[in-house]
């Protein structure tokens, strides 16, 4: 699998630094899967972060420290006994990478003629929404922007815009500077995992008066 579009230097940074949301590390992960450049610059980050970290000086442990890491990590091997009873969520979606077999399953709904959605419920409090978004061949989206940010990766399929063609495993953003203007191109549905914050805003006349039958 050959990848071409990438997340910006700036969110890889966040991802190995843990300062971005559940939300946004499952898009950001999703897209790590398949991509063995960027998880090489995540390594590195990483790395760096370490560094730093074994430069500082010692720092007194609080008390009761070593318990509460006891505690999350007996938590832990609870969830995954859980998760291997559970089985494999979602396993008629290709492409989905496994680490989210833990989270609960959903069904698929219409949105959009040609467009249907599938939540991922977060199993912790996140202001990042995620979602399946399954597109059928040759469905063209009105063209939208983002009162937030949308973080889409291809799992089958692909999609075309003026950013270029995106297939399984590219990664695209956009947000308020960026006008999509959407079109499947594949002969099969395409189906993405998306992280989004904010809402869509659809251009034209027609997007303004299809705008209140749209939520994501």
């Amino acid at each position: 699998m050959t990848v071409h579009h990438h997340p910006p230097d700036e969110l890889l940074a966040a991802f190995a630094a843990g300062t971005i949301d559940l939300g946004q590390h499952v898009a950001i992960a999703t897209h790590l899967v398949s991509c063995a450049k960027c998880r090489g610059a995540v390594r590195a980050m990483e790395h760096v972060g370490g560094a730093v970290l074994a430069a500082l000086p010692p720092t007194a442990m609080s008390d009761g420290s070593f318990e509460a890491l006891q505690r999350r990590l007996d938590e832990a091997s609870g969830n995954s006994a859980a998760v291997r009873r559970r089985g494999r969520a979602f396993r008629d979606v290709p492409g989905l990478p496994d680490f989210l077999d833990s989270y609960p399953d959903s069904s698929w709904r219409w949105i959009a003629p040609k467009v249907h959605l599938r939540p991922i419920r977060l199993p912790e409090q996140s202001a990042t929404r995620v979602f399946l978004l399954r597109s059928s061949p040759g469905t063209r989206m009105i063209e939208h922007t983002h009162t937030g940010f949308e973080m889409t990766c291809v799992l089958s399929g692909s999609f075309v815009h003026a950013g270029g063609w995106f297939g399984p495993g590219d990664f695209d953003f956009g947000d308020g500077a960026v006008d999509h203007d959407i079109r499947i191109d594949s002969a099969e549905d395409c189906i993405c995992l998306v992280a989004m914050q904010g809402d869509l805003r659809l251009n034209g006349v027609i997007g303004r008066l299809l705008q209140p039958l749209i939520r994501m």
